[in-house]
């Protein structure tokens, strides 16, 4: 955060400046944008070790791991408060804004598995993600496709899965004035609009920013853009949205699992409402599972295969 700002700060909640009480007093601003400097390249993104293990490739240096993009956050983060918030304390100090993303609800998304073991560790989870940001600016993406594929759960687990992104919902709306948070709304082809704008209500997505769409996708932005408007037209606006260009340069083939013939899309930037931003979420070159052009390749796993054929556009 910028210095004059982190004094304010620091002077607020001491409650005073200038020896007056500081009620009223608007310092934080609570627009992540203006608090920083740019967005957050994340030097220990896995692009970025790959790079330092091998100088020479000089094109996905400059091309990936040179590029701001998003850090997942999940069971595999550890102690999650604590990873958290050496993330935002590093971004802040560089006066940078980061992007996180939060996938680690139960079963998280379909066919997948994993995430937390119970809603009450959800909970206590999502808590930490919350504390380690704290007034820290931010962005947060809150868990991918959890609404879209929601279908894939039996209906009497609708309630309770949509509780719970009610609740992470509420956290971050009470807990982080400088976070502008997104509640994932899937992609430009995941059902019906005004389906997944009635489940966004259900999760009180309008307490927050707004919602994130293409999350790990490939669809265009002209397609995504479309899609947003039809989900504000079926929530009555009033809300903003953001969307993943990481890999969405040649648009979909309608696979979603490593697809060759895909292509790095715009790098991170601010929009003009009600479109907030366009970002790297997934980072590129990062695996969507073992299929397409990596068959053996985990999940969240770097593979130069993949980068360069981001970056070749093949």
């Amino acid at each position: 955060m910028r210095s004059t700002l982190r004094v304010a700060l620091v002077l607020l909640t001491l409650g005073l400046i200038g020896g007056q009480p500081t009620s009223g007093l608007a310092v934080a601003t609570g627009d992540p944008l203006k608090l920083t400097s740019g967005f957050y390249v994340d030097p220990g993104s896995a692009a970025a070790a790959y790079v330092r293990r091998h100088p020479e490739d000089t094109e996905l240096a400059a091309k990936i791991a040179s590029q701001a993009s998003a850090r997942w956050f999940g069971a595999w983060s550890g102690d999650v408060k604590a990873a958290v918030a050496s993330y935002t304390t590093a971004a802040d100090k560089a006066d940078k804004l980061p992007v996180l993303v939060t996938d680690n609800l139960p079963g998280r998304q379909c066919g997948l598995g994993g995430g937390a073991s119970t809603d009450t560790a959800y909970r206590t989870w999502i808590a930490g993600v919350s504390a380690g940001i704290g007034s820290r600016p931010a962005v947060v993406v809150i868990e991918p496709d959890a609404l879209a594929r929601l279908d894939c759960f039996p209906e009497t687990e609708w309630t309770g899965r949509i509780a719970l992104l009610k609740y992470a919902v509420g956290v971050f709306a009470v807990k982080n004035p400088n976070t502008w948070a997104y509640l994932d709304a899937g992609n430009a082809m995941s059902g019906d609009a005004p389906e997944i704008a009635r489940r966004l209500r259900l999760a009180d997505v309008g307490k927050i920013r707004g919602f994130a769409l293409n999350t790990a996708n490939y669809y265009t932005t002209a397609e995504s853009t479309a899609r947003a408007t039809d989900i504000l037209t079926a929530l009555g606006g009033g809300l903003h949205y953001v969307i993943d260009t990481s890999r969405n340069g040649n648009g979909s083939n309608g696979s979603s699992c490593n697809p060759p013939g895909r292509k790095l899309g715009p790098p991170m930037a601010a929009g003009t409402a009600p479109t907030d931003l366009t970002l790297w979420l997934k980072p590129p070159g990062e695996s969507d599972g073992p299929c397409g052009l990596t068959p053996t390749l985990p999940t969240r796993t770097f593979s130069p295969i993949l980068a360069h054929h981001l970056i070749a556009g093949t």
